[in-house]
């Protein structure tokens, strides 16, 4: 199927409108008016449209040209259906290219004549209508198969100042226009004059700076040279190549780079011409700002996963409170007590209730019975079960149970011993050569007040400091301003940003923190085992899915293998053969070292690009298993030769 060109608005003609009488009611006959479109569209040979096209009055012209301006936009507007009308709209443009442009091309752009101008602008909107109208498909084949279709678009290349600024629009026209057609066209050879239509649009390529026609003819040179009988026109050292090269880098110009990326496809799907382009001096080059379009059009997003295993955390400052145990004068209270009040008071005062605690009936059994078997004598105790018995007295959310085994285990769950109130082993009193026996301070201040009573313990003059293992001798003055620089901190040592307040363990490790002997413990795992990475998120475009398809085609032709068949003049499969001369020889082992010498470059070029290709993402498998595979031969380096 040909390409489809899209409708390009932009170019109008002024509306030459005939003055149009009211049509009274009384009056007969069809509507005629120009807002009528059937009035217009009517398939006779006496159209009106059609008539007015050939009548050589301006006005007529323009008015018809206008009208035609604005069916051809709608998708069902067919030229065939209008008799004579595709002849009608050939008549100007063809005028144009064969003597109208002479006209236009002496007078300046600003300054045309009024006539000569009204003639252009009928050529220009003419050939604007034909170009709009191959938006619908049988429209295309109507003009493929036109005879004069193909002349008058070559003649418009051959015969225009293609630098004139006043056929700028006529170019366009007419590049778009053999754009529909570009299936079947062939291109022709040079005639004798030298005109040659490709040579026009190379011409356009190379010199032009209008950005619409360089799009526009790269896109038309690619078409054309996608078609197989157009490939003997093929040139190594084509203009259209330099200047699909030069427009690349212009990442920000989607047309433009769309253009020169198709056009750069179709030249290096030719097998000579992929050879031949490893001896470009911009080959490297080249191919370094296809993989950067790659990366600059992938979309990619940040994706953390979590690599480690289960594992446990405590805290990392341990406070170790001491079960309570009973004083001498609450076993002296308790005592005289009878059973079972006795029993339920000592729980009150050994026993918390605790929901998750539990410890087993032995050991509430044994607490209880070395605290009162030694006065059995005086004072009876109760049997083991009736101690147990009373748990959910004095703890109802309490209860003895039997855990199933093996082993079978009894415990009482719901309580916890009952701890001790500790003060802090930072401000405990080291005089003495820490054998202080006064338990530890609550604050750094109450510790200093103790010193001072040491320090004004001592009878000599001048002493010794007495702290731990302080050998200081000072005045007792000065001793009492030395023992500041034993005293702890009132605060805590500021921690890092990064430093937790939990421990990690092993699930494995049953043992508690602090561990008695830390250098046997295991290590644990990572708290944090998160690895970071980026992948893609969408498919690739259109340009890069182009870009990647003419990186594998110079990827396949630089690193297949190009082993020499044997020579008649060597060793066949390992038997000599009779030598003989040959005048090819020469010629035949010139090409060979010409595409070695290719590849060679073709390598060494990707050799250069493969720490950006480790870079491209791709979520199609295939297409990213494209990328690896380049990136693995690149990194193989050059082969040796």
């Amino acid at each position: 199927m040909a390409l489809q060109t899209p409708v390009r608005a932009g170019t109008a003609t002024p509306a030459f409108y005939r003055a149009c009488t009211q049509q009274t009611a009384q009056r007969g006959g069809p509507n005629v008016t120009d807002d009528y479109e059937r009035w217009y569209t009517d398939a006779t040979p006496s159209n009106r449209m059609v008539l007015s096209l050939r009548c050589g009055i301006h006005t007529e012209i323009g008015w018809a040209l206008d009208r035609l301006h604005r069916l051809c936009t709608n998708d069902q507007f067919a030229l065939k259906a209008i008799p004579g009308l595709t002849e009608a709209l050939f008549e100007w443009p063809e005028w144009y290219v064969t003597e109208g442009h002479l006209e236009s091309e002496i007078c300046s752009f600003f300054t045309p004549s009024t006539v000569a101008e009204k003639k252009r602008r009928h050529a220009v909107e003419s050939l604007f209508i034909l170009r709009n109208s191959v938006v619908n498909e049988p429209n295309i084949h109507e003009l493929a198969n036109y005879p004069r279709t193909q002349p008058l678009l070559f003649r418009a290349l051959t015969n225009l100042d293609l630098d004139a600024e006043t056929n700028s629009e006529f170019l366009l026209n007419t590049i778009e226009l053999l754009q529909a057609i570009s299936q079947g066209v062939v291109l022709p050879p040079p005639n004798a004059d030298g005109k040659d239509p490709l040579a026009g649009l190379l011409h356009i390529v190379e010199h032009s700076s209008n950005r619409s026609l360089i799009i526009a003819t790269l896109t038309l040179l690619g078409q054309l040279f996608s078609n197989s009988s157009n490939l003997p026109r093929l040139q190594a050292e084509s203009p259209a190549l330099s200047a699909s090269i030069r427009y690349l880098p212009l990442f920000v110009d989607k047309p433009l780079v769309e253009a020169s990326l198709n056009y750069l496809y179709a030249h290096l799907s030719h097998p000579p011409m992929v050879k031949a382009f490893f001896h470009h001096c911009l080959m490297p080059g080249a191919l370094r700002v296809l993989v950067s379009l790659l990366l600059s059009e992938q979309v990619e997003e940040t994706v953390s996963q979590d690599i480690s295993i289960p594992a446990r955390t405590i805290s990392a400052v341990t406070t170790v409170m001491p079960d309570h145990d009973l004083t001498q004068e609450e076993l002296d209270r308790l005592l005289p007590m009878p059973e079972p009040q006795r029993c339920y008071e000592w729980m009150r005062t050994m026993f918390v209730a605790k929901p998750e605690s539990e410890m087993t009936q032995v050991d509430f059994w044994n607490l209880y019975k070395d605290a009162f078997t030694p006065h059995v004598e005086r004072f009876p105790v109760l049997v083991a079960s009736d101690v147990i018995k009373n748990v959910n007295v004095v703890f109802p959310q309490a209860q003895a149970m039997v855990l199933p085994g093996p082993p079978q285990r009894f415990v009482v769950r719901g309580v916890d011993r009952r701890k001790e109130a500790q003060d802090s082993p930072r401000f405990r009193c080291h005089w003495d050569k820490s054998q202080c026996s006064v338990p530890a301070f609550g604050s750094a201040g109450e510790l200093y007040d103790h010193l001072l009573q040491h320090i004004d313990a001592l009878e000599a003059t001048e002493s010794t400091c007495l702290w731990s293992t302080c050998s200081v001798s000072l005045s007792k003055a000065r001793l009492r301003s030395h023992v500041l620089t034993h005293m702890p901190s009132a605060q805590l040592p500021a921690k890092h940003a990064s430093q937790d307040e939990t421990v990690t363990l092993s699930l494995t490790d049953d043992e508690t923190y602090p561990i008695v002997n830390p250098t046997r413990r295991e290590p644990p795992p990572l708290r944090n085992a998160a690895i970071t990475f980026r992948q893609p998120v969408a498919d690739p475009p259109s340009t890069s899915l182009t870009a990647l398809l003419i990186i594998r085609i110079l990827f396949r032709t630089s690193f297949v293998a190009t082993d020499l068949a044997p020579r008649a003049d060597g060793e066949r499969f390992g038997f000599p053969g009779v030598v003989e001369e040959d005048e090819g020889d020469n010629v035949t082992n010139e090409v060979y070292a010409y595409e070695a010498e290719g590849e060679r470059r073709g390598r060494r070029a990707f050799v250069g690009v493969r720490r950006m290709m480790e870079d491209v993402k791709i979520k199609d498998e295939t297409l990213m298993g494209w990328i690896l595979e380049m990136v693995h031969a690149a990194y193989d380096g050059l082969p040796q030769s």
